[in-house]
């Protein structure tokens, strides 16, 4: 039997509205604790961009019990435990992961500094500058900047456009008010799911975390800004940029968390680009030699969705690379896929979803992220059941439906300073 057929799910939804999932896996030496709260960039203001984020790495700067970054740091360190915490467009988490012996403390330590962080204003100064030092990580780093031009290419000026760890102007302008005033409003019990996974056994685990977190408010959080979505023609963003290599990401947009072909989006992308033998690797880089790293993903959010194929180029082959993942996009969407593609494609992604699901963190984020976006959990097998369930007639639809002229979107990083070529070759 496998550890993930072994797990028992429980859930409880505490009077004050916090859900609390618990996931006992007795296969593990490890347990997990993650609260997980249904807020980030896309709930934004103007004003408050990046401000779920620096909020995120305030709670390790002190609380009542533990005043201090190293006293919030320390017991955990003190036991080998690994602890982070996450910021999305969606959703905020904070987590500890320890030898199922130490689950007390975990539990202990991640209610702490969820319910109890001070926000101390000389931290918030000081952090200021940590979070810009990342936004320039990040902008240096032309795998991850990539990605944020896309999101930017397809929302523009809107919270869902906007980058997650907002700008240099609007982290500056925050203050301490603005932090606890978001956290008011946003950190409340229906906003809430804490996940509890691993070996858990007669720890007294579930009973630990419904006394902690009893104490989180019940008040009604904002309503999350509608995106809006609209697009006529096939658009180009490109940022000149003097480097060895042009990056682009190149594709469409597609369905949301809830949309019936959903899984078949997946799919299509994993045979697109989502493994070593799929078509886009296999052409570009094998056949071609144009590209060390070539990949396709399927992203779907409660309100937005995607198919994108990322590449990393030399500047003098960017525009081929750009004409050979078209051709595929074309191809599949006149063609569709075979039945061997589809069968392996499946195969691929219930193995990835078996081995993801293996570590209680995984576990925990997993299950708790289906909470939290969906208002419910799938099991392992009812997972597989959906990904079995799509045929190469669904394939070809969504390909057939997303793949088109006016649906596609090229980000460009590189020494480009006119996009024109680029422009004249985006069509399908």
């Amino acid at each position: 039997m496998s550890s993930q057929s072994a797990s028992k799910h429980k859930r409880h939804v505490l009077r004050n509205g916090v859900t609390v999932l618990e996931i006992d896996s007795p296969s593990t030496q490890a347990a997990t604790v993650l609260v997980l709260v249904k807020t980030g960039s896309k709930h934004e203001t103007r004003k408050e961009s990046g401000l779920s984020h620096f909020l995120e790495h305030m709670f390790f700067k002190g609380t009542k019990k533990r005043p201090t970054p190293i006293a919030v740091s320390e017991p955990l360190d003190l036991v080998g435990g690994v602890f982070n915490a996450f910021t999305s467009e969606e959703c905020t988490g904070y987590f500890a992961k320890v030898d199922r012996a130490h689950i007390k403390l975990a539990i202990d330590w991640v209610s702490d500094i969820f319910l109890h962080s001070t926000i101390p204003v000389r931290e918030v100064e000081k952090e200021k500058g940590v979070i810009i030092e990342e936004q320039n990580m990040r902008r240096d780093a032309p795998m991850m900047h990539i990605e944020s031009m896309w999101q930017r290419l397809l929302y523009g000026d809107q919270p869902a456009g906007w980058d997650i760890a907002g700008t240099k102007e609007s982290i500056q302008a925050m203050s301490r008010n603005d932090l606890t005033s978001y956290m008011k409003e946003q950190y409340v019990a229906s906003n809430t799911v804490v996940c509890i996974a691993g070996n858990l056994g007669r720890s007294g685990a579930a009973a630990q975390v419904k006394r902690a977190f009893r104490a989180v408010p019940s008040s009604s959080p904002r309503a999350k800004p509608e995106v809006v979505e609209f697009q006529t023609d096939p658009n180009v963003l490109s940022e000149y940029r003097k480097t060895d290599q042009t990056h682009i990401a190149l594709g469409v947009r597609g369905y949301n968390l809830f949309h019936k072909d959903r899984f078949a989006q997946d799919l299509l992308a994993v045979i697109l680009g989502g493994m070593m033998s799929s078509r886009l690797f296999i052409e570009i880089r094998e056949r071609l030699g144009l590209a060390y790293y070539v990949s396709t993903q399927s992203d779907s959010n409660p309100d937005t969705g995607f198919v994108m194929t990322q590449a990393g180029v030399r500047n003098a082959n960017a525009v081929k690379a750009v004409s050979a993942i078209l051709k595929e996009y074309r191809r599949v969407a006149i063609r569709g896929v075979t039945a061997p593609e589809l069968r392996k494609a499946k195969e691929n992604t219930k193995g990835k979803l078996a081995l993801a699901l293996e570590s209680s963190d995984r576990k925990a984020t997993a299950f708790g992220l289906q909470q939290l976006l969906e208002g419910r959990t799938y099991s392992l097998q009812e997972m597989y059941d959906m990904i079995d369930s799509v045929r190469r007639s669904d394939i070809h639809r969504v390909a057939s439906d997303v793949f088109r002229s006016e649906n596609l979107n090229l980000a460009v990083l590189g020494p480009f300073k006119d996009s024109s070529e680029f422009q004249s070759i985006l069509k399908l």
